[in-house]
């Protein structure tokens, strides 16, 4: 069974066809994306532009890709924000890039150093994607949203990154960490 080539139209158009075509009302979409059916209504007539967060997260609930809804423009503007990203984590003293060419993938993993009792100064707290952090040496705290998650050498979080989010070393020597972002 063929799928259907989206028209080059609008986001809400192409969404409102996938939406149809997979027999999805505003509130089973609402239920999956969290977003509230006026809000998915008001994109879908083209009296709001969403931004890439509810692209990402309205295009999970359809099974597609978020880039089958974005223009070259779109994509674009994306892909030089993740460049940009990129170079302010590594530009910070504790992370080491351990990806090849990895300004220019989706996942990118680093060697993140935290020095002892003290917080790591992130470069963004909140950001689009998913994230993995495995503790190789020392004790941290991994804090999602409001929920602290305390980790030794040996453990492992994996969460989404689009919660706020920050990290702490706990212990009196220094923290290593790999750290494996995948962001869209």
């Amino acid at each position: 069974m063929g799928q259907k080539k989206l028209d080059e139209k609008s986001f809400g158009a192409k969404m409102r066809q996938l939406r149809e075509l997979r027999k999805l009302s505003f509130e089973s979409l609402a239920n999956k994306t969290g977003l509230s059916q006026r809000y998915l209504r008001d994109i879908e007539e083209g009296r709001i532009i969403p931004p890439v967060s509810a692209v990402i997260q309205i295009s999970k609930a359809l099974s597609v890709d978020s880039g089958s809804f974005l223009s070259a423009e779109e994509q674009e503007a994306l892909a030089k924000k993740r460049k940009e990203s990129f170079f302010k984590r590594t530009q910070a003293y504790a992370y080491k890039t351990l990806t090849p060419e990895a300004e220019n993938k989706h996942m990118k993993a680093f060697l993140v150093t935290i020095d002892p009792k003290q917080d790591h100064r992130m470069v963004e707290y909140r950001h689009e994607g998913e994230e993995f952090i495995y503790v190789l040496k020392g004790e941290v705290e991994v804090r999602v949203g409001e929920n602290p998650n305390l980790l030794k050498k040996g453990e492992s979080l994996h969460f989404d990154s689009g919660i706020p989010h920050k990290l702490r070393n706990l212990s009196d020597q220094e923290a290593k960490l790999l750290v494996v972002l995948y962001t869209p």
